[in-house]
């Protein structure tokens, strides 16, 4: 028997007037003479993308849901870099803290997708430098809300170049320009173009990070379809982990546009992945990829309730048998 969690990512679809990306170009900072005045417009625009973050966190706990992907775009212009003498946690410290302390409080999972920008495994050196500013500032954000940030940042292997084993070992040795606690805080996915399960599992394996599974990406792109092949590597990824395994699911947008995420999920195709796994593991979280974001989870809850051999624990969450 295996415990199911489902959550979503950033964004919901059910509260209005709750975006946590509100943003800030660099073009319209410059248009503001007065430099002072800019930075303070800055910092009320990411109070207000933490103030609707715990108003998400607040609609989460009233849903009961436990899992919850933080968008990267809490900061405009957070590393840019004709601001670094902008130190942007000072004055979004308590509001950070509400955050961490309403999440612990409510036993909620929390974890950041960092954008396709950041690239450990880069042939360029400034943008690998940019790409640790990057995750940087997710360790810093983690660091104020009292979140430990052992495996809260899910990536991308990076750029394939097309040479996958040259760009594979750049990662390795790329990995050693990597703080050891930022290190701590990475987790890999498969992705749907450039590197299939099999590849991420060698950079898991050789470098002790966990492996975040993404079905749809592997049947989008793999060697070797068969997936359960590899189930008990997937799995032994996370042996270290102080958290529960964690997989992607989203659905095809359609045939000819299969790579797409569609706007809810396909239960059947859902289904057919967790009765492989169901008694392999005791909990595994699933961070639903649609673009109907949470009311593509409240759907797929109700559609779960119709499925045999499930128990229903809470609004988010159920027990296969």
């Amino acid at each position: 028997m295996t415990i199911v969690r489902l959550g979503y990512v950033a964004m919901s679809m059910e509260l209005k007037n709750a975006s946590p990306s509100k943003t800030m170009t660099f073009a319209q900072f410059q248009k503001i003479e007065d430099r002072e005045a800019a930075i303070r417009k800055l910092e009320r625009i990411a109070i207000s993308n933490l103030e609707n973050t715990l108003r998400l966190l607040k609609h989460n706990a009233a849903s009961s849901i436990h899992f919850y992907r933080l968008t990267s775009r809490l900061i405009p212009l957070a590393n840019h870099e004709a601001l670094p003498d902008w130190n942007y946690i000072r004055p979004l410290k308590s509001l950070l803290k509400k955050i961490g302390d309403f999440a612990k409080i409510n036993g909620m999972r929390l974890d950041f997708h960092p954008d396709h920008f950041v690239l450990i495994n880069s042939q360029k050196e400034d943008v690998l430098k940019n790409s640790l500013k990057t995750l940087k500032m997710h360790y810093f954000l983690l660091k104020g809300m009292g979140i430990d940030h052992t495996h809260r940042c899910v990536m991308h292997v990076g750029g394939n170049y097309k040479e996958t084993e040259r760009s594979l070992e750049r990662f390795v040795d790329n990995w050693m320009e990597v703080p050891k606690s930022i290190q701590d805080m990475i987790m890999l996915e498969n992705d749907d173009t450039s590197f299939t399960l099999e590849d991420t599992l060698y950079l898991c394996e050789k470098l002790g990070i966990p492996l975040v599974f993404d079905y749809h990406h592997h049947l989008a792109h793999h060697k070797n379809p068969n997936w359960e092949e590899q189930w008990e590597r997937i799995v032994n990824t996370w042996k270290n982990s102080p958290l529960p395994i964690k997989m992607h699911i989203s659905s095809p947008k359609s045939a000819a546009s299969f790579r797409h995420h569609a706007d809810y999920i396909d239960i059947s195709m859902f289904f057919e992945f967790l009765k492989k796994v169901n008694g392999s593991i005791p909990q595994i979280d699933c961070m639903i990829e649609a673009k109907m974001k949470d009311q593509a989870l409240f759907r797929l809850m109700e559609e779960v309730k119709q499925q045999n051999n499930i128990e229903i624990i809470d609004d988010s969450s159920f027990q296969l048998l």
